[in-house]
């Protein structure tokens, strides 16, 4: 049974989120802490980290390969450095993942191919390299010329 008007200090909650981020589930710190589940929860929308543990959630099953749609889609630009960086970490320790996303740095950095779609078609698919700087569809050509300069 979980505890009623106990108060959780801001150090509490934050070593909640740390052991989430080392893969522990939410129910094993429910069970263990005596916090309900539901607590748990508000706090992670509370603090704006529903996407980030959401993904470190998804670790727990031990995938081969991970899927994001638009990850980073309303979040606030510092919540989207740290997804992002959660991402590239999971990149960098091998991890395959197929990401949908808008943010052309992120996949420039961490992309071993790219597919450009539009209108739900896929037209043009690349190394991250060509892609970038040498796009073959005047489609993605077009997109390019109006972003570059942000990444």
């Amino acid at each position: 049974m979980a505890r009623k008007n106990r108060s959780y200090t801001k150090e509490f909650k934050d070593s909640v989120f740390k052991r989430l981020d080392q893969n522990e589930t939410v129910t094993s710190l429910s069970d263990e802490l005596n916090i309900s589940k539901s607590t748990i929860y508000q706090w992670v929308r509370t603090h704006n980290k529903k996407q980030r543990i959401a993904i470190v959630r998804s670790l727990v099953m031990k995938p081969d390969i991970m899927l994001f749609d638009e990850p980073t889609s309303a979040l606030d630009p510092e919540m989207i450095g740290e997804v992002l960086g959660l991402m590239k970490d999971l990149a960098d320790d091998g991890m395959t993942m197929v990401v949908v996303t808008h943010e052309m740095g992120f996949a420039k950095s961490v992309a071993n191919r790219v597919l450009f779609m539009d209108e739900g078609q896929i037209l043009e698919e690349n190394n991250p390299k060509d892609f970038f700087f040498n796009p073959a569809h005047e489609r993605a050509k077009e997109f390019l010329s109006k972003i570059l300069y942000n990444i």
